[in-house]
């Protein structure tokens, strides 16, 4: 493609914290704020020619691998924000993904990065990203605007030092237009694993989550816990979180999602 044909680089896309999109400190909910990211990513990739719009035409799509937020304060109810995307990286199955959330007054409310693999939709394989349109997404790279958080990572695990918390079902609205468990469904669930008391008191600093395998409706999860902060550190709590599925058509038990989860006492 020409290069004077291109669109910028970096997107930027308006959203609103709708107060019923807020908790009980009157912020948006962290899961809603994913969703806002995962719709950036999703308009500034079909305006450019490879987002689902098109892959879908080609038996292809995109599925979320890692996503790391890290907010130094979130949107208010009512508060009108803007998402802005880019796209770091490419390699043949992955690509990596920036956001940063900006108020319409310029203040920075935090940062996102995530990495994203593409899959053939009919056998569930990776497929290449660099095949697609010949490469047209290695012309929307961006490696200059900075982006100052820490990548996200695989989140290193001690599965024997976990502790099981509890198992839930999954139902019709954990599903996705890919036909599995929603990303930001996870993210849900698993701040859940923490009380109303405990979010008068810590503030959601830093959420990271990596997605090892599909979940599919009907399958139960299986939550596990580690606290690993340090602590020396009164101010700051850090916890891993591991998730499990039990097959609805039976089967052994596997790990589908790793987590790690930062809290703050401001």
């Amino acid at each position: 493609m020409n290069n004077e044909n291109l669109l910028p680089k970096v997107g930027r896309y308006p959203f609103m914290a709708e107060p019923f999109h807020c908790d009980f400190s009157n912020r948006l909910f962290l899961g809603h704020l994913g969703n806002h990211l995962l719709n950036a990513a999703d308009f500034h990739s079909n305006d450019r020619g490879y987002g689902m719009h098109y892959l879908n035409t080609i038996h292809k799509t995109w599925v979320l691998s890692r996503l790391a937020i890290e907010m130094d304060d979130m949107p208010k109810a009512y508060d009108k924000f803007n998402v802005e995307t880019w796209v770091e990286g490419v390699m043949r199955f992955f690509t990596s993904r920036n956001f940063k959330v900006v108020g319409d007054d310029g203040k920075v409310f935090g940062y996102g990065r995530s990495i994203w693999a593409m899959i053939d939709t009919e056998s569930r394989q990776p497929a290449d990203i660099l095949g697609v349109r010949d490469g047209l997404i290695t012309s929307y790279v961006e490696k200059d605007y900075e982006c100052p958080i820490k990548k996200a990572s695989r989140v290193p695990i001690n599965i024997d030092t976990v502790k099981f918390v509890h198992t839930i079902d999954t139902y019709y609205n954990d599903v996705d237009i890919n036909g599995h468990i929603n990303s930001v469904k996870y993210i849900e669930h698993v701040l859940d694993l923490w009380n109303l008391d405990w979010y008068k008191t810590y503030r959601l600093k830093r959420f990271e989550v990596a997605y090892v395998a599909e979940t599919h409706q009907g399958d139960k999860l299986n939550f596990y816990i580690e606290d690993i902060s340090d602590k020396s550190v009164e101010k700051e709590r850090i916890f891993n979180v591991l998730i499990t599925k039990t097959p609805k058509n039976g089967g052994k038990d596997m790990e589908v999602v790793r987590s790690n989860v930062k809290f703050v006492k401001d």
